[in-house]
């Protein structure tokens, strides 16, 4: 009997497990809005909470993001469930509402159901405290100024024009309506009233609706928007990161014989004086940082001092005091670098730089070999102003070198000098290398900047075009490149941001819309017709 009743326990576990239970198809159904107390579109609204009903649990997915209230609210209310599922949403404000005023909460793609997390994709609740809900709306497009794709979560902003109006307000005044461009380039600004406004575009980083220029982009419509006359146009709108007001900030001392000068703005024309005695033979020289946006101030010989007093200038009547703490430090000490550690291009000279500022250079004290040790011809270019010198020789193809600087070569601006240090790079062939051929077509003024990238937006190689022609991008190794062409308007040979205050738009770069597949020993033709 019991051998009997095993034998069954077994058949009936090897029939379970023939099939097993799966739950249904996903659920993929979003939460579905049952009703709103108040109402949704009501007027006279003298409420101090908002609840909105769904057909099933929902939560709030990245609310602070996706959840915008227009016009904008300060202290915001506050919206659940937030970390928790509920039936209905909970909008409690904690501001006194405005009369007569039309407000929109679009909560983007936050509502979502609690199992599978599918969106109510743009539910709006939309309320007046007057008698009348404002129905006037306008659509544009927002684009960065510099690279392809623009960034997410674009704020647009609307500044009605009145008696109290002013440019500056964007710095400190909340807007009258808000939107989010959120994960598109497009928007739309609903439930607005008749009037005159100022139209702004933010990448807002600190999501506080006012303009901040060390943090923010910015874009702005040049003309006035009238509503409702204006509520048939598409607004495109341009951001770009202004160049701060220049404004210099206090010197370090940082070794011996250095300070260091941070800045905003643009450090062009920036001067700096000491103004505290020094002995006769006083002598500076300045560079600027590579990376960050400062001036390196070395000066000879040391002299002792408590403090320091220095006087910065540039060419836009800036004038500033500034002091700073002065005292006996380690000296600097003379390394010597290259970005050519292991390729030189055939199309470049081999080129280094030091961390201290170059003075002089001695050819005696260094030698140039190709792989096969024979001695090569070469002369030095030093280029102060770029703390850097170029080693100028007859490359060949498919070869390798060592360049050694023997001791004492180099001598820097405070007397140091260096030790030996060798460099070892080689060349490939001219076969491993591709071309462009560019001809650019419907360009309404010259110069234009032209210049090939590669998939990050980092500029591989530019030129400057001033008629008609044919540019030729050679010496390109094998990938995938971008084509931008700058208007240059001002013809001063960078692409140029543009200032809200000013009323000056950032310059035009136009893309070309493709990727370039550039491969070794081919040869491009591509005509880029600018629209």
């Amino acid at each position: 009997m019991l051998l009997i009743t095993l034998m069954l326990l077994v058949l009936v576990i090897g029939c379970a497990k023939k099939g097993s239970i799966t739950g249904g198809p996903k659920d993929e159904t979003p939460p579905v809005f049952i009703k709103a107390t108040p109402p949704d579109f009501s007027t006279n609204f003298n409420s101090d909470e908002i609840r909105i009903y769904f057909d099933e649990y929902i939560t709030l997915k990245d609310a602070q993001k996706q959840i915008i209230i227009s016009p904008p609210m300060d202290p915001k209310p506050t919206i659940t469930p937030l970390g928790g599922a509920s039936k209905f949403i909970k909008v409690k404000f904690l501001d006194t509402l405005l009369e007569n005023t039309t407000y929109s909460i679009n909560f983007g793609e936050s509502v979502v159901d609690n199992n599978e997390s599918n969106p109510n994709s743009f539910y709006r609740y939309v309320f007046s405290t007057g008698d009348f809900l404002d129905s006037l709306s306008i659509k544009g497009t927002v684009a960065d100024a510099i690279q392809k794709e623009v960034d997410p979560n674009i704020t647009i902003a609307l500044y009605e024009i009145d008696e109290e109006y002013s440019d500056s307000l964007i710095y400190t005044t909340v807007p009258r309506y808000i939107t989010n461009t959120l994960d598109t380039t497009s928007f739309s600004l609903h439930n607005l009233k008749e009037g005159k406004y100022k139209l702004i575009a933010l990448k807002d980083a600190s999501n506080n609706y006012t303009y901040e220029p060390k943090l923010d982009k910015i874009g702005f419509y040049e003309e006035i928007v009238t509503l409702p006359a204006d509520t048939a146009k598409v607004f495109n709108l341009t951001i770009s990161k202004e160049i701060l007001d220049f404004r210099a900030i206090k010197p370090k001392q940082v070794s011996k014989n250095e300070f260091v000068f941070p800045y905003e703005g643009d450090a062009d024309n920036m001067k700096i004086k000491l103004l505290s005695q020094a002995p006769d033979d006083f002598e500076t020289t300045t560079l600027p940082d590579k990376e960050k946006d400062t001036i390196h101030y070395w000066f000879r010989p040391f002299f002792k001092a408590d403090s320091l007093v220095f006087e910065v200038t540039n060419s836009k009547s800036y004038k500033d005091t500034l002091i700073t703490r002065f005292k006996d430090q380690y000296k600097d000490s003379l390394q010597l670098s290259s970005e050519y550690r292991s390729i030189l291009p055939l199309n470049k000279k081999f080129t280094f730089s030091a961390s201290t500022p170059l003075d002089s250079i001695n050819e005696k004290y260094i030698t140039l070999v190709d792989k096969d040790t024979i001695a090569i011809p070469f002369s030095v270019a030093l280029d102060t102003t770029k703390n850097e010198a170029q080693i100028i020789f007859e490359k060949a193809e498919n070869n390798a070198y060592n360049l050694t600087f023997l001791p004492e070569a180099i001598t820097d601006f405070v007397g140091n000098v260096n030790d030996s240090i060798s460099f070892n790079f080689r060349t490939r062939k001219l076969a491993d290398y591709g071309t462009i051929f560019l001809t650019l077509q419907n360009v309404e003024n010259y110069p234009v900047l032209v210049q090939v990238t590669n998939e990050k937006e980092e500029v591989i190689s530019e030129k400057i075009s001033k008629n008609q022609e044919t540019l030729v991008f050679d010496y390109l190794e094998p990938a995938k490149y971008l084509i931008r062409v700058i208007n240059d308007t001002n013809n001063n040979g960078k692409w140029d941001p543009g200032n809200f205050l000013q009323d000056i738009q950032p310059e035009v770069v136009r893309y070309f819309p493709e990727l370039i597949d550039v491969r070794a020993n081919w040869e491009i033709k591509q005509t880029f017709i600018l629209e």
